[in-house]
């Protein structure tokens, strides 16, 4: 059994997944009031019922024992982002990955993170390169872009991160040959958005972090392959110039991260 807790503080929710041979729910009340009575900050105890799905790529749950009411306030690398876990799509375990990207951005770069969800990813971009010329944010579940807005004004970003509420493919138009940097934090059916991305970038080309999920042993090869066939068709050069496993999804299913180099005219 493994579970995350979500918050910070004095308040805190616990999101577990409780293996299906417990299948009663006393059983369940007792995991979650064992989690509850260890980790004193956990008000509620959701148990995942689902996974990711829909529009908005959010999970159904159970409210196993606690509170009903799920929107908590949750600390990371010197930022806050309010949530409920129940509305957007949020991963605690990511936050590192979220660093890693954010460590890669440089001064004077215009960034566009599509599936933005609550905003951890432009926060943490704007957080940790402060000389980031602007972020657009793009999200489609207004609950989601709800949360991103006060994200954004409460860790005082408002001057750096643009939230937009709409449809990636409709979305990103205005920014069309302006971006240096496109995140797209999607596993599932990102190579459907690679060609708004490099249009993003424009001539000049720019660097795409591709999120998908992998394989072993193989872990890169699908998403090589995803990438390779959709940047050829879009008639563009460029390279993997970074491999990266995110976390671990299932056993033998991992999420993985390729950042690509897309060649501008010229080079």
């Amino acid at each position: 059994m493994s579970f995350d807790i979500i918050g910070s503080g004095e308040r805190a929710v616990a999101i577990v997944e409780i293996p299906e041979e417990i299948d009663s729910e006393e059983k369940e009340r007792e995991i979650a009031k064992e989690i509850m009575e260890k980790h004193k900050i956990v008000k509620s105890v959701l148990k995942k019922e689902s996974a990711r799905e829909g529009e908005y790529r959010t999970r159904k749950y159970k409210l196993v024992a606690g509170e009903a009411d799920t929107e908590v306030v949750h600390k990371e690398y010197g930022y806050v982002l309010k949530l409920d876990p129940q509305k957007v799509y949020f991963s605690v375990r990511e936050g590192t990955e979220r660093q890693r990207v954010a460590a890669r951005v440089g001064v004077d770069e215009i960034v566009m993170v599509m599936f933005a969800g609550a905003g951890p990813l432009p926060v943490a971009i704007a957080k940790w390169q402060p000389k980031v010329e602007k972020i657009i944010a793009v999200e489609i579940n207004p609950d989601a872009v709800g949360y991103m807005e006060y994200n954004i004004r409460v860790n005082k970003l408002s001057h750096k991160i643009i939230s937009v509420l709409g449809d990636v493919r409709e979305a990103c138009e205005r920014w069309y040959g302006k971006c240096d940097r496109v995140v797209m934090p999607l596993p599932l059916g990102a190579e459907s958005f690679l060609d708004v991305a490099v249009k993003c970038l424009g001539e000049r080309g720019g660097v795409i972090h591709f999120y998908s999920w992998g394989e072993e042993p193989d872990l890169f090869s699908k998403a090589a392959e995803l990438v390779g066939k959709n940047l050829k068709a879009l008639k563009k050069d460029y390279e993997i110039i970074d491999k990266h496993v995110v976390l671990p999804y299932s056993p033998h299913k991992h999420k993985i991260c390729l950042d690509i180099e897309v060649k501008g005219k010229g080079a």
